[in-house]
Formats: structure tokens, C-alpha cells, sequence
């Protein structure tokens, strides 16, 4: 099947500053892609160029076969983080007015949203308002969903129900773009897109990503002085829970500044998480 969206060595330059430098890549239709990155990484940068909304400095964009446009953008669904609601409209004429907008009829609003139906959105909790935008991306049964943070904000029952519909938009054929810091958000998608620096560092599953990345685990009944010597020595440290690791370092490395500590500790290496292989990567 023919790609639905296309990067192609984009570029994207403010004076001096480089947002998005040389990414490539593609969504296919009935998948699920994640772009992952540290904010400030270009994922947003990337998305509007891809939209048609942000002119690239140098490379191309390609939606649904052509150059993004007006046209185009009508075949899709797109969420941005700023939700692109009418703060002064009631749920209803929120998606009474997006469903008009593409000439189609409007979805039945369900659980909390149809018993908001009839509030302000700016009264709304912006779980709900996150849900709300979702709804009125869907009115025409886009052909590409490009979701930028869907569910931030969103309490974890409505995440799981909204991850749902996003499936459900894939198996109907839709391709999805969608950015995301939840890692088990990440685990849901399909394929995996990873920035760094405005580039593009790795694509794959999430075993592709880490790979070459490992961590060292610290097991020490002073975890917390471990924890504190360790953030003085400048390492890289992440805490889970009570188990303290520290990111891409030699054990006998973080041995040493634990003995220069005085603190007793039993030190491994072991494979990197998804989260620790960003970590290293935007420090």
C-alpha cells in the first residue's frame, strides 16, 4: 500500500536555529506510528510541516499523494496539543459545527460528553476537552489521524477507551501519526519513531531503540544516598520505585563513586529502558 504520509530529508530553520533537520519517514495505512522525544525534540515542528501548516526550509511533505493543502487536510483528522476547540461553544455546537464543516452528520456524543453536552468547552476539565477534539477529529472518517499528545491530561480509564478508538481507526484503514510521552502509549503503537536534537535517532520497536543503550542497576538498602552521590558525580540517574539506576555508564565507574561514598551496594549492568535510552539522548 501507497504511503499516506511522507517525509523526505524535512528541514525546518529559524534564523540560526535548526527545529527539524533531515527527518525521513513514512505511515502506511493501518498503522499505528508514535514520534517519541524530550519536548522540544521538533516533533510538533515536524507534524506541521507534514500538515502543510509550517513551510519546510528544505526537503518535502507528502499527505494522501500530494503536497499538503486545503484539500488534503479535508481527508484527515488532526489533534493538535492546543486542542483547536471553540472555548465559548457547548459540546454540542462543537461538534455540530465540525461535523457541518465536512458536510457529514454528527457523531452521538456518549458517557461524560453527552452529559456535558450542553456545558461551555472552557468549563470543561481538559481531560474532557482532550476527549471532546478527538470526537470532532473523527466526525468524517479521516483517511489519516495526526494526533499531537491525545491524551495528556486525560485520566487513565478515558487514555485506555481513547487508545481503543485509535486502534479501531486502524483496522478500518486509517494511518496515525500521533506523539506521545507515555511510554506504555508507546508499547501500543505499531512502529516507533525516535527524536533527538530536531533528528531523527531511531525507528523500530522499542528492542530497536535501546539497542546499544544499557543501565546499571544499583541495589543498596541506602538508595537514597546512592541516589545522592551519584547525582553529585554528574551520572545520569533514574529511580524506580526505590531501586536506583544510573544510564549508559561502566558498573565500575558507578562502583567507585559509591565506595568514594561509603555507601555498600551491589552493582549490575542491565538492558536499557525506552525511557532510559531518552533520557540519555536529550542529556
Amino acid at each position: 500500500m501507497s504511503a499516506v504520509v511522507v517525509a523526505r530529508g524535512l528541514t525546518r530553520r529559524f534564523g540560526d536555529f535548526t527545529a527539524v533537520d533531515d527527518v525521513t519517514f513514512d505511515v502506511r495505512p493501518g498503522e499505528v506510528v508514535g514520534l517519541l522525544g524530550a519536548n522540544g525534540a521538533g516533533k510538533t515542528t515536524t507534524l506541521r510541516m507534514l500538515l502543510g501548516l509550517l513551510a519546510p526550509t528544505s526537503g518535502t511533505a507528502s499527505l494522501l499523494g500530494a503536497t499538503p493543502d486545503r484539500q488534503t487536510r479535508r481527508r484527515l483528522g488532526y489533534v493538535p496539543q492546543g486542542l483547536g476547540l471553540y472555548t465559548e461553544l457547548t459540546v454540542r455546537q462543537n461538534v455540530a459545527f465540525s461535523a457541518q464543516a465536512y458536510a457529514v452528520p454528527a457523531l452521538p456524543l456518549e458517557g461524560a460528553l453527552a452529559d456535558a453536552s450542553e456545558r461551555l468547552v472552557r468549563d470543561l476539565p481538559l481531560g474532557l476537552q482532550r476527549q471532546l477534539a478527538f470526537v470532532a477529529a473523527l466526525q468524517h472518517a479521516p483517511e489519516v489521524l495526526v494526533l499531537d499528545e491525545p491524551t495528556s491530561g486525560v485520566e487513565p480509564l478515558a487514555s485506555a477507551r481513547l487508545w481503543d478508538r485509535i486502534r479501531a481507526e486502524a483496522e478500518r484503514g486509517a494511518g496515525v501519526l500521533v506523539t506521545t510521552h507515555s511510554m506504555e502509549e508507546a508499547r501500543q503503537c505499531d512502529r516507533l519513531l525516535l527524536m533527538a536534537d530536531a533528528r531523527l535517532v531511531g525507528t523500530g520497536s522499542e528492542t530497536d531503540l535501546v539497542a546499544g543503550t544499557s543501565a546499571v542497576a544499583v541495589v543498596t538498602d541506602a538508595w537514597t544516598e546512592a541516589f545522592e552521590a551519584l547525582t553529585r558525580a554528574g551520572e545520569l540517574v533514574t529511580l524506580d520505585g526505590r531501586s536506583v539506576r544510573v544510564v549508559d555508564r561502566d558498573p565500575a565507574v558507578v562502583e567507585r563513586v559509591l565506595q568514594d561514598a561509603g555507601v555498600t551496594a551491589r552493582v549490575t549492568r542491565v538492558p536499557a529502558t525506552l525511557e532510559e535510552r531518552m533520557a540519555a539522548l536529550s542529556a
